[in-house]
């Protein structure tokens, strides 16, 4: 499994939940958080604004749909036909194992396993 952040312009959010869902990926996380990307912030006049409000999203996906969920948030988070700077970053790292919490399960790429004893 992988596990996919995506730090997205929150004027997009709506559309890349939308298309995720649309996608059959619903389960998402979504956070509010600040940042600068390698532009160092914005600078208007003698302000440099450097914590700019953006979305992270975080869903995890079996292997095999990693990509397709990558280019789907690529397309629906970007601005305009070719993108600008601001529209975000897309982290991809490996899951091993995920737990229910309320039942215990135990998810692997290999399938569904029973509940973990408490």
């Amino acid at each position: 499994m992988q596990m996919i952040r995506a730090v997205v312009r929150p004027e997009k959010v709506d559309e890349v939940l939308e298309a995720l869902m649309e996608a059959g990926f619903p389960a998402v996380t979504k956070m509010n958080v600040v940042g600068r990307g390698k532009q160092r912030g914005i600078k208007i006049g003698a302000i440099t604004y450097d914590e700019i409000p953006k979305e992270l999203l975080i869903v995890v996906v079996a292997d095999k749909d990693k990509s397709m969920v990558v280019e789907l948030i690529i397309k629906t988070a970007r601005t305009g036909d070719k993108g600008s700077f601001g529209d975000g970053k897309i982290f991809v790292s490996p899951v091993e194992e995920v737990y229910t919490v309320s039942s215990g399960v135990k998810e692997t790429d290999a399938g569904v396993t029973a509940g973990v004893k408490p």
